[in-house]
Parts: C-alpha cells; sequence; structure tokens
C-alpha cells in the first residue's frame, strides 16, 4: 500500500467538492465524540467514514456512528455516490469546483429509525484570498416517518502554515415537524508529518435549542492505494 491524497473533511458535518482518486481509500474516523445536552451526556466512538474512489471524479461513500450512552445504538448510517460534476480550484483547475452526493440513508437501531431514507446534496467549493469555502446545500426522506428534510452548511479553511489548517463551519438541518437543529463549530486539522494522516479536533456549540449544547470531537483520517495486481508474463523462445 502506497500513501494517497486526503482531504481530512472531519470534524465537518458538511463537505468539500472533492472525491479520491481511483483505487485509493480514504479513511475518516471519529474515535472520541462527547454531546453534552443540558443535563445528558452521549459518548459516540467510533464514528467511520469510508470513501473510495472507483472512477475518475466518483467515489463511494459508506459511514455510521456507534453511541455508548445509554445504550449503544448503531445511528446514521448510509451509503451514498459522489461524483464532480465541474473540476475547479480543488482539481488544482480555475473557477469553482461542484459536486453532488446522494443515496439511501439505511436502518439505524434507535427508535422509529428502522426504515430506509434518503438525501442529496449539492457542494460548491471555491478560494476566496487565503480562505477555502465550501457550500452545501440539500434534503431528503427520514428513514421512519417520512418525514421531508432539508440541510445546509457552510465551511471555511484557513491555513496557517503548510500542515496546520484552522477551520470552521456553520450547520443546520430542518425536518418537517421539528425545530431546526443548527450548530457552529471551531477546530483544527493538523498533519503531524509528510505522510497522508491527518489529525483533527474541535468543539461544536448549539444554535438552536434541538442541538447539543456543547460538543467536542477528535479524529484522525488517513488515506491509502489498493494493492496493484502484478500479473504474470510469459515470454517465448528465441
Amino acid at each position: 500500500m502506497v500513501p494517497a491524497s486526503a482531504w481530512a473533511y472531519r470534524p465537518f458535518v458538511s463537505t468539500d467538492a472533492a472525491v479520491a482518486d481511483p483505487k485509493e481509500v480514504e479513511i475518516e474516523l471519529g474515535y472520541f465524540n462527547l454531546e453534552r445536552t443540558r443535563r445528558e451526556t452521549t459518548l459516540t466512538t467510533p464514528s467511520l467514514v469510508i470513501n473510495y474512489g472507483f472512477a475518475k471524479n466518483w467515489e463511494a461513500v459508506g459511514e455510521f456512528r456507534v453511541e455508548g450512552s445509554p445504550d449503544f445504538e448503531i445511528t446514521d448510517p448510509g451509503l451514498f455516490l459522489k461524483a464532480v460534476l465541474k473540476e475547479g480550484v480543488l482539481q488544482e483547475k480555475p473557477g469553482v469546483s461542484f459536486a453532488i452526493e446522494a443515496g439511501p440513508l439505511l436502518p439505524s437501531t434507535l427508535p422509529h429509525q428502522h426504515g430506509v431514507g434518503f438525501e442529496a446534496t449539492g457542494i460548491l467549493s471555491q478560494k476566496i484570498s487565503a480562505v477555502t469555502v465550501h457550500l452545501n446545500g440539500g434534503g431528503g426522506l427520514d428513514r421512519d416517518e417520512v418525514h421531508g428534510f432539508g440541510i445546509w452548511g457552510v465551511i471555511g479553511e484557513l491555513p496557517i502554515d503548510s500542515r496546520l489548517r484552522l477551520v470552521g463551519e456553520v450547520t443546520g438541518e430542518s425536518t418537517q415537524g421539528e425545530r431546526p437543529n443548527n450548530s457552529a463549530l471551531l477546530g483544527f486539522i493538523w498533519q503531524p508529518t509528510s505522510k497522508n494522516v491527518f489529525l483533527d479536533a474541535g468543539v461544536r456549540h448549539g444554535i438552536t435549542r434541538a442541538a447539543p449544547d456543547w460538543a467536542f470531537t477528535v479524529g484522525v483520517t488517513f488515506g491509502f492505494a489498493l494493492p496493484r495486481r502484478f500479473e504474470a508474463t510469459s515470454t517465448g523462445g528465441r
């Protein structure tokens, strides 16, 4: 296995308009996430996102989380396809990068989430001065109640040096019949060595009452290329 490029899109809820290169895998592992909502504390470990580039400008995305409080529950599972429809700044070309991500929301072990839903998101990425900005907007149907929902998010990244980025995000979700869940994040992404490993940490604060009051998250992102298959070659006699 050889190192591949990773954009390290932990610790965000939103994403960017880029995909893994063909035959490359990126793994985003959140090994600690703590949410505090008034008097209730929820520990999530792990949260996992796997990105596989299966063709140029296309990737498959699988994700889920395990909540450890009060019982162990598998939450937020999903399987998506992500495609870059317009190459731009994230593909080292001029202009805006534009991508879409869509797919089914798989059954969760939480009550009233045993069905299958659907989600689709459009993503724009652009560089404004020294800051790279990613805009997300979309929606879908939830897992069990078949209620419609809308999602949005804005990410900002400011490089401090070649290995450290200061990051921020404002994101929200609105579901029919429920209060909006909006929050803001401030954190960093750090590449400790020249290898393709990124560490991240962030603090999230709820903007609306439906969001957790505070959340703390720590994780790692790494990437690698799948091993190539070596085909035996035969040579003829002289």
